[in-house]
């Protein structure tokens, strides 16, 4: 508990209790801030606030109520500070190392969480949900709201965690979620087009992706991607580069991949054999590597830990259910990462692939034709089905997604249990079955309701059926 006086410059010296930004979530005694997120203004949900509990309220307008009302010129600025206050400085207590880039980042801090947490007391942050030990938390966001983070931390010091890896989202650096964090490593894993619906331009989306290198000790950049340069510029802290460039802190060399195995050299000097394959998890587990080491794991230690790794949930995980063919759950919702999994898998030529996929609804439009003709491109077959729709018709989606393709190698099933359920049906000995776009989400998001379901239960149930 604070006094609102203690929080913010006010002559209100009410208790507060919590700090909530969602007016569904407000309990009795909580403090409102009526922030400006992407779709909405919280400013609509004041009196919800109020009638769930809020004893005071943080606005950028004067508003007729009963409760207290404290104006603030930017109330998105202002509620990273009162957090900070109404916590102690709780961020201090942990190091942070931060995973940002446009496809890799659930996988790259997956792999440091496993290395790590054979060392540290350390937690992951991020799509997948936060674990920590035998804790596990489901989240709704890539990195979570600023005052649902906070939430996090207060649970994960009690338990004596002291080190967190994440996930960094640009949408959360742009809405200034993390302006109280400060990251001891931060990594670039690449930056190909998307959240344009956001962003606007790329010049924007790249800027925002820059700032986490801005608070950042140690910036480990892969030298390779197309706005290294850019990113590099904008870096106050060391910047460690890797990637096949001679130039780079960490070369990467004699990659082969081949027998459900991946083999490759750091430096002509560590040698890494992995179950994850690809080359982009290559770049993932060098970014793991590096960061392991400015953590104080010895090479050694981290390389052994690398080759235990089995899979990532929901990032080419391949699901065993008996059957004689491979289903692999991936995540991959931008046209570089369908053409990562997709070129990984068509390296077996005995094998057909058929692929699942859909796009997102309320998200850049520009992007559904690509991600729709690289599938085509790389599969023997595509059933395009829904994926968060929300607010969109599906079947316009669908035809966004279809009108450049040339090959006659694909179907329209709007209902994703049913699509699934027709991949499944149809796959044959040897074939590759690649549901791509939800990996492990928990939820389907429809107009603005997130209704449960999820593609692995779908995938269970089949074959329990």
């Amino acid at each position: 508990m604070k006094r609102l006086n203690k929080l913010i410059k006010c002559k209100y010296n009410i208790p507060i209790y919590g700090i909530k930004t969602n007016s569904k979530e407000v309990c009795k005694g909580d403090l409102f801030v009526a922030i400006h997120g992407f779709n909405v203004d919280h400013h609509l949900y004041i009196k919800d606030a109020i009638d769930k509990g809020a004893v005071a309220i943080i606005s950028e307008k004067e508003i007729d109520t009963n409760v207290p009302v404290v104006i603030v010129k930017n109330t998105n600025e202002v509620l990273p500070k009162l957090l900070k206050k109404f916590y102690d400085n709780l961020e201090d207590k942990f190091t942070f190392i931060g995973v940002t880039g446009t496809d890799g980042k659930t996988t790259t801090s997956s792999i440091i969480y496993e290395i790590l947490s054979k060392h540290y007391k350390c937690a992951n942050i991020g799509t997948n949900g936060v674990d920590y030990l035998d804790l596990h938390i489901d989240t709704n966001n890539t990195t979570p709201t600023i005052e649902k983070l906070y939430e996090y931390l207060y649970l994960l010091n009690k338990k004596g965690c002291k080190y967190i890896t994440m996930e960094v989202s640009s949408e959360a650096l742009l809405h200034k979620r993390l302006d109280n964090i400060k990251y001891n490593v931060g990594i670039l894993t690449n930056i190909t087009e998307d959240h344009l619906n956001i962003h606007k331009t790329m010049s924007n989306y790249i800027n925002s992706k820059s700032k986490l290198f801005k608070k950042t000790n140690y910036c480990v950049l892969n030298i390779d991607d197309k706005y290294f340069d850019r990113i590099k510029n904008k870096s106050s802290g060391k910047v460690i580069t890797y990637g096949m460039n001679k130039n780079a802190d960490y070369v990467i060399s004699n990659v082969v991949i081949k027998n459900n195995k991946t083999k490759f050299t750091i430096n002509n000097k560590y040698k890494i054999k992995t179950n994850l394959l690809g080359l982009y998890n290559v770049y993932n587990i060098t970014s793991a590597f590096i960061t392991s080491l400015l953590s104080n794991i010895k090479p050694k230690d981290i390389i052994k830990e690398i080759k235990n790794i089995k899979s990532i949930p929901g990032r080419a995980e391949k699901l065993d259910f008996g059957q004689n063919y491979t289903i692999v759950l991936d995540y991959a919702h931008t046209e570089n990462g369908i053409k990562n999994i997709l070129s990984t898998l068509s390296v077996d030529k005995n094998s057909r692939i058929i692929s699942v996929t859909g796009s997102a609804g309320g998200r850049e439009k520009e992007k559904r034709g690509k991600m729709g003709k690289i599938t085509s491109d790389l599969s023997d077959l595509v059933i395009f089905t829904m994926d968060d729709p929300r607010f969109e018709d599906p079947n316009d989606i669908i035809s966004e997604m279809t009108k450049d393709i040339k090959k006659n190698n694909y179907l329209k099933i709007i209902d994703r249990k049913e699509a699934i359920y027709k991949a499944l049906t149809l796959a044959k000995d040897k074939d590759i079955v690649v549901i791509l776009g939800k990996g492990r989400d928990n939820y389907m998001a429809i107009k603005d309701h997130k209704i449960k379901y999820s593609d692995y239960d779908v995938i269970k149930s089949f074959f329990n059926n």
